[in-house]
């Protein structure tokens, strides 16, 4: 929800940060917002159902971790539990810097 928060144009940072790249979201996180009752949910759900939406039978940050693993792929986030658990398996990071902007970890 990171992007309703903070008024952040995800897209156009990836793109600043990565050029053109495919983008996916766990299944397990479309449930997790569709289930939210925080009122920034419903506009984070719209938005992750703009990318492509990956099966999991995990759930929670277990799911991202195992699509990042398994995807090679880097995880947008601001969870500090999340970032942990990512930074001791070698996942690279992109998190919000300054409210306005994303940076990645060296990877």
């Amino acid at each position: 929800m990171m992007p309703f928060q903070f008024k952040l144009h995800l897209d156009r940072e990836l793109k600043r940060l990565f050029g053109e790249l495919p983008i996916f979201v766990p299944s397990s996180v479309i449930g997790e917002l569709a289930r939210s009752i925080d009122p920034k949910a419903r506009s984070a759900l719209a938005l992750a159902r703009k990318y492509q939406i990956a099966e999991t039978d995990l759930s929670g940050d277990d799911a991202v971790i195992d699509m990042a693993e398994r995807r090679s792929a880097a995880v947008v986030t601001n969870d500090r539990e999340l970032i942990a658990r990512l930074r001791e398996k070698k996942v690279p990071v992109i998190r919000l810097r300054g409210e306005h902007y994303l940076v990645a970890d060296e990877f």
